[in-house]
């Protein structure tokens, strides 16, 4: 999938307000459109979409003309091909299930088609679902629904703008799995809008930060989170992205061992074989340093280090870039920290980072293009 787009925007009273202008060019599985609320994600999503229409600019899918202002081009919405999940799901209350997921196919020509009924719903966990109406399902069963009737539609694109907004931390961490299969199985490329670094972190590999209507940075998503340390609660909840392959379960724990180049990692317990990749979050502000032997510590996970960049933030916190084997890893610390272990440019240290710092939101299955 190559996306393209570079529009112009102004919103407000007489085109006073908000002005959103934005350019950038992505064809990853997962693109993040990044970034606090009121940063233009909804905005710029709305006009890939169709259901906005940018003062000027250019917008184009796979080399198809979308909206080109110069030439006049403007598809309607209908006509794009493109999915759309909303916040709440729109689902229609007066239709079943199967109705409700059947009801864009019509649109589509038959030799557009793609996907079928029985794989979808079998993707997304929804078959006892079919008989029923949108009123007796949970925010998490409409999703999945609202996915399935996006898919069924046989986009060439699917937007998801904020899904998991609306649900508690339960219902995002039993939904993510269902959108992490999406992203490895069913090929379709996806415009993922949040401002949740968790979610970004677990589902994307290419991420663009939006502030105030710009594209801030653009690239895979650890550069860009790494980078947006300074911008996100001073690093604190910025997180790098690293993959490791389960080594063995502790069930009677409730922990997962992961093998690291830098060394292992115990997370709680992950449902998924030994062997299997696995894409973890690991925030700045979980990460505590130490300078030679760490001795007799609470914390299991230890990963070794050297330290290419160190970046002064507000007071007192200092951003301590590492390379753990070839990873990145930040971790937030104190200026005193920073002088009284004598961290400079090459000093090598060791990474400390609690089990109970990953939560289900943080783990999640590695995407299969990212392993080869």
């Amino acid at each position: 999938m190559s996306l393209r787009v570079h529009v112009e925007k102004k919103l407000g009273p007489a085109g006073a307000g908000f002005a959103l202008d934005a350019e950038f060019t992505s064809q990853g599985r997962i693109t993040a459109l990044f970034g606090r609320s009121g940063a233009g994600k909804s905005t710029l999503v709305d006009s890939i979409a169709g259901l906005l229409r940018p003062d000027r600019g250019a917008i184009s899918l796979d080399g198809v003309t979308l909206f080109d202002s110069a030439a006049g081009i403007d598809l309607p919405a209908h006509r794009r091909r493109i999915g759309y999940v909303f916040q709440e799901g729109r689902l229609f209350p007066h239709l079943s299930v199967r109705r409700n997921l059947l009801y864009g196919r019509r649109f589509t020509a038959k030799p557009d088609r793609w996907g079928q009924l029985d794989e979808i719903v079998a993707l997304l966990g929804i078959g006892a679902l079919l008989g029923r109406r949108p009123a007796g399902l949970s925010g998490g069963e409409k999703q999945r629904v609202a996915i399935g009737r996006a898919l069924l539609s046989s986009p060439r694109i699917l937007l998801m703008d904020e899904p998991l907004a609306a649900l508690d931390r339960e219902r995002k961490a039993d939904i993510l799995p269902y959108i992490e299969q999406l992203r490895d199985h069913m090929r379709v490329p996806i415009v993922y809008v949040s401002h949740a670094v968790d979610e970004v972190s677990r589902l994307a590999d290419t991420v663009v930060l939006l502030e105030d209507g710009k594209v801030a940075a653009l690239g895979p998503v650890n550069d860009v989170l790494g980078a947006s340390a300074e911008f996100i609660a001073e690093g604190a909840e910025a997180g790098i992205v690293v993959s490791a392959g389960i080594a063995r379960h502790d069930q009677a724990n409730g922990i997962t061992h992961l093998a690291h180049a830098a060394g292992d990692l115990s997370v709680p317990l992950v449902a998924l074989p030994i062997g299997e990749p696995v894409r973890l979050r690991i925030r700045a502000r979980d990460v505590a340093l130490a300078v030679g032997d760490p001795g007799r510590v609470s914390i299991r996970n230890r990963l070794a280090g050297t330290v290419v960049a160190i970046t002064e933030g507000s007071p007192p916190s200092v951003a301590v870039r590492l390379d753990i084997a070839g990873d990145p890893l930040i971790a937030s610390v104190t200026r005193d920290a920073v002088r009284d272990l004598d961290l400079k440019i090459g000093s090598t240290v060791t990474a400390l980072i609690k089990s109970a710092a990953f939560d289900p939101l943080s783990l999640g299955k590695e995407s299969v293009d990212s392993q080869g």
